[in-house]
């Protein structure tokens, strides 16, 4: 699956905010927590 096909936008999901698929994680959430200096293994966790 292309990266790209993973962000999604719903209406009708988290106030039309751009998600990760099949969940109701923001993309700007998990960027914000990639600034945080967490690993992606952490954030999966």
């Amino acid at each position: 699956m292309e990266t790209l096909e993973r962000i999604t936008v719903d209406p009708n999901v988290c106030l039309g905010q751009p998600t990760i698929r099949g969940m109701r994680i923001t993309v700007s959430f998990v960027l914000k927590l990639l600034a945080s200096h967490l690993s992606v293994q952490e954030i999966r966790n």
